[in-house]
C-alpha cells in the first residue's frame, strides 16, 4: 500500500529543504576567493551575530511559516489534498506564477522600505537582518520574527491567493521563489549564474543594499526591480575586481555620498 504526499504538506514543507540544500551547496563555496562579493576574513569580522544564531533565527521563521501555509491550505483547500488536480494550460501557469511574482514584490518593496524608513522599526525590527553586512546564503531569511510574518509569510499567502495557483502549483512557485532569495543572499559571483543573468535584482545589487551606503536604495526583493525604478530607490553600481580576489559591487559615482 503506497504513502501519498498531499500538494499541501510538499507545499508546506518543499520550499524549506530546498532552503537547507541550496545554501548547504553555496556554504560549500564559499572558499573560492575568487568569486566572494566580500572575503571570508569580512565575513567573520564585519557580521554582528553568530552563524549559529542565524540558524537558530532561520528554524523559527520556517516554523512560524509552515503553521501558516497548513492553515491556509485548510483553509483555502477541498478535500485532503490527495485528489487529482485538474490540468491547466502553460499560459494559465506562467500567468499565475507572473502574477504572484509582482504581488509578492509589490508587498515586500513597501513593507521592506517602510521598515527602513521608520526608526522604530528598524531599530526594533529590520535591523536584525542587517546585522548581516556580509550576506550568506543560509542567512537569506534570518530575520525578526515579526518581519518574517509580514513581509515573507503574509506576502507569500497574498501571492498565493491572488494569483490564484492550486496547492500544487505552490509547491514550483515557491521553492523557485525560496532559491531566488538563498541566491540573492549568498555573496558569490559565479560565472554561468541563470539568475545573473535574466534578473537585475541579483546577488550584487542586494549586496549594495547591505552595505550603509545603500540602506536607502535597492529595497526591491526578490524578482525584479520595478519598484525601485518607479519610485527612485534604484541605485545602480559596477561589478570591480578586487586587488586580493573576488568582485565588490561598487555604486555608480554620485550615489555613496547622498
Amino acid at each position: 500500500m503506497g504513502f501519498a504526499i498531499s500538494d499541501e504538506l510538499l507545499g508546506t514543507f518543499a520550499p524549506i529543504v530546498v532552503y537547507w540544500v541550496y545554501s548547504g551547496m553555496y556554504a560549500l563555496l564559499g572558499s573560492f576567493e575568487n568569486y566572494r562579493l566580500h572575503s571570508k576574513k569580512d565575513e567573520d569580522d564585519k557580521n554582528l551575530v553568530s552563524k549559529g544564531t542565524v540558524i537558530k533565527g532561520v528554524l523559527l521563521q520556517q516554523t512560524i511559516q509552515a503553521i501558516v501555509a497548513i492553515i491556509l491550505f485548510k483553509v483555502t483547500g477541498d478535500g485532503d489534498g490527495t485528489a487529482a488536480v485538474p490540468q491547466s494550460s502553460f499560459i494559465v501557469l506562467a500567468g499565475q506564477f507572473v502574477t504572484a511574482m509582482l504581488v509578492l514584490d509589490t508587498w515586500q518593496y513597501f513593507m521592506h522600505r517602510y521598515m527602513h524608513h521608520s526608526k522604530f522599526l528598524y531599530k526594533h525590527i529590520h535591523s536584525q537582518h542587517h546585522r548581516l553586512v556580509v550576506p550568506y546564503a543560509f542567512g537569506a531569511l534570518y530575520n525578526h520574527p515579526l518581519e518574517g510574518l509580514l513581509l515573507d509569510t503574509i506576502g507569500g499567502a497574498l501571492s498565493f491567493l491572488l494569483s490564484g495557483m492550486s496547492p500544487r502549483a505552490s509547491i514550483f512557485f515557491f521553492s523557485f521563489a525560496t532559491i531566488k532569495t538563498v541566491d540573492d543572499h549568498c555573496g558569490l559571483w559565479l560565472p554561468g549564474n541563470l539568475f545573473h543573468v535574466f534578473f537585475q535584482n541579483n546577488t550584487a545589487y542586494h549586496d549594495v543594499h547591505h552595505q550603509l551606503y545603500g540602506s536607502k536604495y535597492n529595497f526591491s526583493q526578490p524578482f525584479f526591480v520595478l519598484w525601485d525604478r518607479i519610485l527612485g530607490t534604484y541605485m545602480p553600481y559596477s561589478l570591480e575586481t578586487r586587488e586580493a580576489g573576488g568582485f565588490e559591487a561598487r555604486p555608480t559615482k554620485g550615489y555613496k555620498d547622498d
